[in-house]
């Protein structure tokens, strides 16, 4: 089997997942979260959980993204993760 010429970013799912956030499809965006490892998934599980209003679970993915847990409104929250994510 043959690599594709540009192989998609490893971030852009994460990038998906962000602007279906942002946009409040929320189901949309976890499902993508779900498929993917590593701290800055974990990041965007977190905030997606904050969305969600369960501050417990988004603890939880804080913690395994290395982030501290966020306070305030989440639509900054996401664009600033998405900020971040997007100059990786």
């Amino acid at each position: 089997m043959t690599q594709p010429l540009h192989p998609q970013p490893p971030a852009a799912p994460l990038l998906r997942a962000l602007q279906y956030g942002l946009r409040g499809e929320w189901e949309r965006a976890h499902d993508i979260v779900q498929a993917e490892d590593g701290a800055d998934a974990a990041w965007v599980h977190a905030w997606l959980h904050r969305i969600e209003g369960d501050e417990f679970n988004a603890g939880y993915w804080y913690r395994r993204a290395g982030q501290p847990a966020a306070s305030g409104d989440t639509q900054e929250e996401g664009e600033a993760i998405l900020r971040v994510l997007s100059a990786r």
